[in-house]
């Protein structure tokens, strides 16, 4: 058979060229074998598609995960990043104390039970002031952390979380919230108690970072919470401090009401 020289050309140009990146499977990452199941039916409450794509997420990106605890939005972002991108688990540091090796081992054991989803996790520390750098700096380009502020908060070391998300953001990169929200004029000392935390010091605090707010979406508002539980938002699911007490009232006011805050790196 003949074979030209251009074909020789487009058959080598095409062996040469980088694989092109796969679009995302939302299918799998919410609803595929490996969810948990109990995870799984916190989608309807907790909107993951519609956050991440309102904090930009694409195919190719380099995300880092901040305090994933037990890994509720791991099993959502490692299939979509699986070979289509990069994933850093910035969790507490092993040596951070009792609660922060709980909490690393817990998580480490979830990615353990499923190498195949999880094998191209990269596990790294965020913990101030003991770990600050969870990737190298200007490397990342979407940094995403959930219900987290708060307990930032309590560790006194909240301005040195976001000093450390910026650092490590590409100059454009975005920084992701979503947190329980609290009432205007709520003080710091019940933000700390009741996890409900307020949009105004949020923002506050990723300024001083350096960070602009670039947007604010109500994904994940609910206007049935009423932020005024003895327990702060745990009485609320999936936690349900107060056990059977009341149980059928916040189950119908379902999870908390959150803010989802999208920030971004100046580019100079």
């Amino acid at each position: 058979m003949l074979v030209t020289r251009s074909l020789l050309l487009l058959v080598g140009t095409l062996l040469l060229a980088p694989l092109a990146l796969a679009d995302f499977d939302w299918s799998v990452a919410l609803e595929g074998d490996h969810r948990d199941e109990g995870n799984a039916a916190r989608n309807s409450e907790r909107h993951p598609r519609e956050t991440l794509e309102f904090f930009g997420l694409e195919p190719g990106m380099t995300v880092l995960e901040v305090s994933p605890g037990g890994g509720w939005y791991t099993e959502v972002l490692a299939p979509l990043l699986m070979n289509n991108g990069r994933l850093i688990a910035a969790h507490y540091d092993p040596n951070g104390g009792a609660y922060s090796r709980r909490s690393l081992g817990g998580f480490l054991q979830k990615l353990s039970a499923d190498n195949e989803v999880y094998h191209q996790v990269q596990v790294s520390y965020l913990q101030p002031p003991m770990s600050m750098m969870p990737a190298p700096a200007n490397s990342v380009d979407l940094a995403v952390a959930f219900r987290n502020v708060h307990s930032w908060m309590r560790m006194n070391q909240v301005e040195a979380f976001f000093a450390s998300i910026y650092d490590v953001l590409k100059p454009g990169g975005v920084l992701g919230i979503v947190q329980h929200r609290g009432e205007p004029g709520t003080d710091v000392e019940t933000m700390k108690k009741t996890a409900y935390v307020t949009e105004e010091q949020v923002i506050e605090f990723a300024e001083l970072a350096g960070f602009e707010l670039d947007g604010r979406s109500d994904i994940n508002a609910n206007p049935r919470d009423t932020k005024d539980y003895p327990g702060g938002v745990w009485t609320l699911p999936p936690v349900l401090r107060e056990g059977d007490k009341d149980r059928a009232k916040y189950l119908a006011i379902g999870e908390s009401d959150r803010m989802t805050l999208r920030f971004r790196k100046p580019t100079e």
